[in-house]
């Protein structure tokens, strides 16, 4: 277990702003509820100085990045449209050819990196998961099977040469050792190269009281404000930011070597946004905190109303997200019976915490359940619109974001 009472950046001491509670990990889906699980407590601290939000605790990278993990990207179509949408920007950006060469920290099963891959594009994945790594591996994606680190970066860096481009996504606010990553990224870097990377943005969670964005994994939440400060560190800056629709809402950020490029105006302006909002100022985190409380309260008394009134409630996707809220809420079983999701390596199992099980989302159908928590919130649009009949026969949907309400 890793804790701090600092900042993994400015070694500043860090103000608790939130707390979640006592929670398992987030992707720690059982195959049985008599084993043991893994439990840590949830909170959140904040650093003025780096502007960094940050859990305090963070179980080891191994108990969550393993030959087991569960967390598919191909498992949505949305998520292989926004993937292949990022390859056409990232070759729009910089021009690429069998001279080239691309690296990506946190690969998973290769929705990303197949693009570059079919068009013969030099390309590494760096990716710890064993299991998704050999998915990967399977379509002919080069993979290297590795936690990333600036000694990992070294080594490619000798084996492979420098890189045109690094992306990520996803995958940078897993990473605890920031200032580490950071100068790796930049070893392996061309003079000219960029980092392209893409995580839940601070600034939506904020707005839309998105609390289940906090969980194992996501060591760090960032903002413009916080790359700038970390990037700054090892001589790169911020020169482009994009915001995106996935995970609820991201951020891409597109960064290089300071003076390398002149920043686009969107970085300034995107950066005077967060101020307005407060993501400097650990007093936002603790109205914040408020919210979360007065969330998760409604939804389990809304849960708690709906079984009493004889209403049959499930869930829709098995997300590491929702395990937050399950767990912060206090809500089992006895108010969600059953969860629907579409991915092999969860059904037949048991959400963390809770032990809500979980069965295929080919059932939802036939089910039928009177109302269904939709967990995985931000595919909202594909998963209503892929069952449109469910709403059409009186079933009803119920979401927390951006506050608990039925659809």
């Amino acid at each position: 277990m890793q804790v701090t009472e600092r900042c993994r950046l400015s070694d500043d001491p860090l103000e608790l702003v939130l707390d979640l509670g006592q929670q398992p990990l987030g992707n720690g889906f059982m195959d049985s509820i008599n084993q043991a699980e893994f439990r840590y407590t949830l909170q959140c601290g904040f650093a003025p100085t780096s502007k960094l939000f940050q859990l305090i605790s963070q179980p080891e990278p191994e108990l969550m990045f393993h030959g087991k993990y569960a967390f598919m990207s191909e498992t949505s179509e949305h998520m292989s449209s926004h993937f292949e949408q990022m390859f056409t920007h990232v070759v729009g950006r910089k021009v690429l050819s069998a001279d080239s060469f691309v690296v990506e920290i946190g690969s998973n099963d290769g929705i990303l990196l197949k693009h570059f891959a079919a068009h013969q594009i030099p390309h590494l994945g760096v990716e710890p998961a064993e299991y998704v790594a050999n998915i990967a591996k399977n379509k002919g994606i080069r993979v290297l099977n590795k936690f990333f680190s600036k000694e990992i970066a070294a080594q490619i860096h000798e084996d492979y040469g420098a890189a045109d481009v690094v992306l990520a996504a996803n995958v940078l606010c897993h990473i605890p050792s920031i200032l580490d990553l950071a100068s790796g990224i930049k070893t392996m870097l061309k003079a000219d190269g960029i980092l392209i990377f893409e995580d839940p943005y601070l600034g939506d969670v904020i707005r839309l009281g998105s609390y289940d964005q906090i969980y194992d994994e996501h060591v760090f939440l960032f903002s413009a404000l916080s790359v700038t400060e970390i990037f700054k560190r090892v001589g790169m800056e911020l020169i482009d930011v994009s915001h995106q629709t996935t995970h609820g809402g991201s951020m891409r950020y597109t960064l290089a070597r300071t003076g390398a490029y002149s920043p686009n105006p969107s970085v300034s302006a995107l950066i005077s946004s967060e101020l307005a909002l407060g993501l400097d100022d650990a007093r936002t985190f603790m109205v914040f905190s408020d919210r979360v409380k007065e969330s998760g309260k409604k939804l389990r008394q809304t849960l708690e109303d709906l079984r009493s009134a004889g209403k049959r409630v499930a869930a829709y996707g098995a997300t590491s997200k929702s395990t937050t809220i399950y767990n912060f809420a206090g809500i089992g079983a006895d108010l969600i019976s059953v969860i629907y999701d579409n991915s092999p390596t969860k059904i037949g199992r048991y959400s963390p915490g809770v032990h809500i099980p979980i069965v295929s989302e080919s059932e939802f159908a036939s089910d039928a359940p009177d109302v269904t928590f939709l967990a995985a919130w931000n595919h909202q649009q594909e998963i209503l619109g892929k069952h449109q009949r469910y709403g059409i026969d009186g079933g009803r949907w119920i979401t927390h974001v951006p506050q608990v309400r039925f659809l």
